[in-house]
């Protein structure tokens, strides 16, 4: 079988491909166990060279990158060019970048959507669809602070309006069997590596990424700021979990809240200063120069996820911060 990821050359996708590499089998339509002979990792721009971990000629599944744009209905449909495939829609404009561009959060998140599930509904195998969305599907002043799979979509931001599109749609292609689709919904995911992007809550990967690596962290938000948390190790195993479950027992509503726990940004300073003492790592600054609209958008979001589906199904959850650290230098420092 093939894999197609969608965003697959950003940090979750390229996790996910490696996990799936590293089983070299997932279920396939038909709900069997199939050996993964192709992973294909599609965004608007991929690297000239390829990643490192891809795997020398005749070793696993082979690996193929394709760029393009998604917004493009002929490109997708390219894509999914045969029945045996699984796709991990992982491609969108993040909340920030969003709200700053609304016309390209349409056509990436909304149109770019759509042309995913078309083509999937096109192959008419009922194909497995696993999509990414987010606690942005929530927000607004009188949300609760715990929000469960009966709390309302409210969302505060294009990106999350966007994002609870997709779930909708997920529900209604897989109600109408033209796809098994799932819909994983993240926390905040960290630590990320490389460079910041244009998230809103980027900053909470960057205060552990930046003072590990003895550079300074510009913290947009004040100490006693709360954020909804996963480590990128339960988050990738998760989009896998979620895959192979079975359809039963995600339910009718085929949403799934990854695992998740708040903490305030004084504790992620604490456990951060900790485990650098432990090992012996000195640390760059943290810079507080608090920015209202970073604080606006993340402070809409719930500080926690009713995550009993998740878990029932197999996710796996954060020992604690100190744990997601050592993992982040461990895998990349």
């Amino acid at each position: 079988m093939k894999v197609l990821i969608t965003g697959g050359c950003g940090f979750l996708g390229q996790m996910i491909a490696k996990a799936i590499l590293k089983r070299g089998e997932l279920r396939g339509p038909d709900g069997k166990s199939a050996e993964v002979d192709e992973i294909q990792l599609f965004d608007h721009l991929v690297p000239v060279t390829p990643f490192s971990w891809v795997p020398q000629e005749g070793k696993g599944a082979r690996v193929t990158t394709a760029a393009g744009d998604i917004s493009d209905k002929a490109t997708v449909a390219a894509l999914v060019d045969r029945d045996d495939v699984s796709v991990f829609h992982l491609a969108s404009v993040v909340s920030a970048g969003g709200e700053k561009d609304f016309d390209m959060a349409m056509r990436v998140n909304l149109m770019g959507g759509l042309n995913i599930l078309d083509a999937a509904r096109a192959r008419g195998s009922a194909l497995r669809l696993v999509f990414s969305s987010s606690l942005a599907v929530f927000g607004g002043p009188d949300l609760p602070k715990e929000v469960d799979d009966w709390t309302r979509h409210t969302p505060q931001t294009t990106y999350g309006m966007t994002k609870a599109f997709g779930e909708l749609a997920i529900n209604d292609y897989t109600r109408k069997g033209f796809i098994d689709g799932r819909t994983v919904r993240l926390p905040t995911i960290v630590i990320r590596p490389g460079a910041p992007n244009a998230a809103a809550s980027g900053w909470a990967s960057g205060i552990f990424r930046e003072p590990l690596q003895g550079k300074e962290h510009v913290l947009p938000v004040h100490d006693g700021f709360y954020m909804m948390l996963l480590g990128y190790r339960s988050a990738f195993e998760g989009f896998l979990a979620v895959h192979e479950a079975d359809g039963a027992a995600i339910g009718p509503d085929r949403t799934v809240a990854l695992p998740n726990k708040a903490y305030a940004v004084a504790e992620m300073i604490e456990a951060l200063e900790r485990v650098a003492a432990e090992d012996g790592i000195k640390l760059g600054p943290i810079t507080r120069k608090r920015d209202e609209s970073v604080e606006a958008i993340c402070g809409s979001w719930p500080l926690r996820m009713d995550d009993a589906k998740a878990r029932s199904l197999g996710c796996p959850e954060d020992t604690d911060l100190d744990s997601v650290i050592r993992g982040f230098i461990e895998d990349f420092l």
